[in-house]
């Protein structure tokens, strides 16, 4: 059954969470960090952050529900979107960095389902796409927010990270990836497919999809520098999954827990 509130989300996370710990699932790196930014979403909404509670509640649980079908299709050996399903192929990939993975998801998640949520949003309140704009954007300040904390659990358990430009300035590769081009992208595809209807409406996600495939393969299998990059990154990184996720899943208390 699909979740209807974000208290039945942040249970899907832990679900996912607990699992890939227990069984060694690289699936735990993406559901951990996911898992806190879905908490402090709850906490601003319960602040009074957004400028609608109800559709942003609305807005993130549409969203997060794509990632947590695709994941649960996935598992039963059904098909998920292209992007996703190139996520999770590389869980048994030994060698991919833990940074890839990550980005792998947010490669996903952010460039084809969040444009796919907001218009869905829309669509179903009956509102002009640009009343959501103001509570999409404020997003971008908790992703801002929470970078330093992810950046520095990343480097405990991949110390070489900052060899990719992860570090916590503006201009980390985290922080371009998540709140720039990728989040911007996001809102023109949104637009874009806001003006579709019935089979021009799936046409145009099946062309996202297959276009954010093609960026995935990239950040999956990279070429020339950058894959040496990676491979001298992987030396030193920690080895046991079930470890990685436990340090990727810790939050500052101030995050809100299911009640």
């Amino acid at each position: 059954m699909n979740a209807v509130s974000i208290d039945q989300i942040i249970t899907d996370l832990e679900a996912i969470i607990t699992d890939s710990i227990a069984t060694g699932n690289r699936a735990g790196y993406f559901a951990a960090l996911y898992h806190k930014v879905t908490c402090r979403v709850k906490e601003g909404i319960l602040a009074g952050e957004f400028e609608n509670a109800a559709r942003m509640e609305q807005l993130d649980v549409t969203f997060a529900s794509r990632y947590v079908t695709a994941y649960k299709q996935w598992q039963q050996k059904q098909q998920p979107s292209a992007s996703w399903l190139l996520a999770f192929g590389i869980f048994n990939k030994s060698s991919k960095v833990v940074l890839q993975h990550l980005l792998a998801g947010m490669n996903a998640h952010i460039n084809l389902d969040l444009g796919i949520a907001v218009v869905e949003v829309a669509n179903a309140l009956n509102q002009p796409l640009s009343l959501i704009h103001k509570d999409f954007n404020a997003i971008n300040t908790i992703l801002s927010a929470l970078t330093y904390e992810v950046i520095n659990e990343l480097n405990q358990v991949s110390p070489l990270l900052s060899l990719a430009g992860l570090h916590a300035q503006n201009n980390s590769i985290l922080i371009q990836f998540a709140l720039g081009n990728a989040r911007d992208g996001a809102w023109c595809f949104a637009e874009d497919l806001f003006t579709r209807k019935d089979q021009d409406y799936l046409n145009l996600i099946a062309k996202r999809d297959d276009d954010i495939n093609k960026l995935g393969i990239g950040i999956a299998k990279p070429v020339g520098l950058l894959r040496c990059t990676m491979w001298l990154i992987h030396l030193f990184e920690w080895r046991n999954p079930s470890k990685i996720t436990e340090v990727l899943n810790t939050y500052k208390k101030t995050y809100l827990k299911v009640n």
